[in-house]
């Protein structure tokens, strides 16, 4: 796949910003302990994801698959930007959109079951290029399966983009082609980031304290 780009790194020791520098929810202000990536640095870093995504795929008709439910702000901020890309520059890249939704999550613990739920409409995507846009790649095993499953379907070409990528030590090594920010091995919320469907509606990304994990709890 050559080289893959690197994504800003948040360093494992980074103090954050203070939850009152920001307007975060009421509801939510006891379950945080910090902002980690506020809502204007994610609109930049996609600004530019899009920016590259455009350079390396345009010329070729584009199908964006938003992996469901985490995606889909990211998925719809991103093509906003590519979509003024296509109105403002000389080079336009026609876009159809499609989606999938992957579940492989119990509380905080990744579970190794990975069920696609969609994936027969992947027949489609034969001799297309296909652009998979996720939230957040932890272990990368749910995208090893997702790869694994569009390449029975020969698409001509496949990119991966994800907002986050986790330093765990369970990473199984793989990385997307596009990374907006590297992150710490931490419980993170926000941006459509959920804990047991809580937090989508929160704008900023956030480290979710440990009471907040017992609350919540399913």
């Amino acid at each position: 796949n050559g080289a893959r780009a690197p994504g800003s790194c948040i360093p494992d020791d980074e103090k954050g910003y203070k939850l009152d520098l920001f307007c975060v929810p009421k509801h939510y202000e006891e379950d945080l302990d910090q902002v980690i990536i506020p809502h204007g640095l994610i609109m930049d870093r996609t600004e530019r994801l899009a920016r590259d995504i455009v350079r390396d795929m345009g010329g070729h008709h584009i199908v964006a698959l938003c992996v469901l439910k985490g995606g889909y702000t990211f998925f719809a901020d991103l093509l906003d930007y590519i979509k003024a890309l296509n109105q403002n520059s000389d080079k336009s890249v026609p876009l159809t959109v499609d989606f999938i939704r992957l579940k492989s999550y119990c509380n905080d613990q990744s579970t190794n079951i990975v069920k696609v739920i969609g994936g027969d409409e992947l027949s489609t995507l034969t001799g297309k290029n296909v652009l998979i846009v996720e939230d957040i790649v932890e272990t990368g095993r749910t995208m090893e399966t997702l790869l694994s499953l569009l390449s029975e379907c020969n698409p001509k070409m496949v990119k991966v983009v994800s907002l986050l990528v986790k330093r765990t030590p369970r990473s199984s090594g793989y990385r997307p082609d596009y990374i907006g920010f590297e992150v710490p091995d931490l419980f993170l919320v926000g941006y459509a980031l959920d804990y047991n469907e809580y937090f989508r509606d929160l704008s900023h990304i956030c480290i979710l304290n440990e009471n907040a994990k017992e609350k919540y709890k399913v």
